[in-house]
């Protein structure tokens, strides 16, 4: 995107909180009103940048401005949604204060709210900083399913999606969160899409740690939104030079047995779709779940789809799946935003059911834009399949 229409946005929105606080705020403090007036000066010009710097900037300078625009954006949108939520407060205050006069000190609760909000987003990001950048948890879930053969019970899937290697997700943060997956030893591992943020040339040597995934069937991948944007079909090709399988609109068929002491086994399905608006960027990548299963064992005891939307859970469960699991929405990954993600997405987070089938919805393993994670946290998940009469009762 280019950096004028960024930077017109960003003056409009900064020129408004202004309007909203800086007087306030001067009569509070005169030195607290021009502080917080310069650093609106500088956010605006810096947040832009934050998405276009590596572009635009020779490096370091487009690391560095990067990281920057990334924390201002950071910053500034909790101080926008705490500058509305101010003045919603202060409207009802108004009402009340006219249907009973002397009911509220208005000027006091003016004082008070608006040396807060900068306080407050500074805190957020301190919280939300330390929750984005230390690796993720690992968090377990069981899946219960009805009818699931004896050989797939406790089936282990390990799953990973939207860590978005890039400005400000190097090699070592990747590298970390391989370790934590190999040590599940997991029979296999899921990459749900957005794994990166940025073209093959620029990021092929950051993402050179998924080499060591370990699992027993291997790593399988399917593409989402932001590999459309950082030129797919080069990182379909990088991926599979990695060794992970990239599924398009197809599957594989694992046969996975009780042990080596005895030779009964049961088939478990594997398929991948392309992101849900891949077909914006190629007509030949529309996503389709019944592709994908297309001429798959009649008799295989699992379905098991990786969709990086959860959009694509309603024709997934029509095609007969019994779980999808997918990523995208980052749980909102900070307030104010899990109150939004619902307006586009079916599903945010966690285990849910959509019919017959299962969707798993992973808040992410990495994060995207400002380095901040709050009410949201990035999660490794370990799946495990269970007969549905061995699951705790809710």
């Amino acid at each position: 995107m280019a950096f004028a229409p960024l930077f017109a946005f960003s003056l409009i929105v900064h020129a408004l909180v202004g309007w909203r606080l800086v007087p306030d705020l001067a009569q509070y403090s005169v030195y607290a009103g021009f502080a917080f007036s310069l650093w609106l000066v500088l956010s605006t010009a810096l947040m832009p940048m934050g998405l276009v710097a590596q572009r635009l900037a020779p490096e370091p300078w487009g690391h560095r401005l990067t990281w920057i625009g990334m924390v201002c954006m950071g910053v500034f949108s909790s101080l926008f949604a705490l500058m509305v939520v101010r003045e919603v407060v202060l409207l009802f205050a108004t009402m009340l204060q006219w249907m009973n006069p002397g009911l509220l000190n208005l000027m006091a609760l003016r004082e008070v709210t608006v040396v807060l909000i900068p306080i407050v987003s500074i805190a957020i990001l301190a919280v939300g900083y330390w929750n984005a950048r230390r690796t993720a948890a690992v968090v377990s879930v069981d899946v219960p399913v009805n009818n699931l053969p004896e050989a797939l019970v406790g089936f282990r899937i390990a799953q990973i999606s939207d860590i978005h290697v890039g400005p400000t997700i190097k090699e070592a943060y990747l590298q970390r969160i391989v370790h934590r997956v190999n040590r599940l030893q997991a029979d296999v591992v899921a990459i749900t899409g957005d794994l990166v943020d940025g073209p093959v040339q620029q990021l092929a040597s950051l993402v050179e740690p998924l080499r060591g995934l370990h699992s027993t069937y291997g790593s399988f991948f399917v593409t989402g939104n932001h590999e459309y944007y950082s030129g797919a079909h080069a990182w379909i090709n990088a991926l599979r030079m990695l060794g992970v399988t990239v599924l398009m609109n197809e599957h594989v068929v694992i046969d996975h047995g009780l042990g080596s002491n005895t030779h009964a086994s049961a088939s478990l399905v594997l398929a991948g779709v392309t992101d849900y608006s891949a077909h914006h960027f190629d007509t030949s990548h529309q996503s389709d779940p019944h592709k994908a299963i297309a001429n798959a064992p009649t008799d295989a005891g699992f379905k098991l789809l990786l969709a990086h939307q959860p959009r694509s859970a309603d024709a997934a469960a029509k095609a007969g799946f019994d779980l999808q699991l997918s990523g995208h929405t980052h749980g909102g990954q900070f307030w104010p935003w899990p109150h939004f993600i619902r307006l586009q997405q079916p599903f945010t987070a966690g285990l849910q059911k959509l019919r017959n089938m299962w969707i798993y919805t992973s808040r992410g393993t990495g994060y995207w834009g400002p380095p901040m994670r709050l009410g949201a946290p990035s999660e490794i998940t370990l799946l495990r399949l269970i007969r549905e009469q061995d699951a705790n009762p809710a």
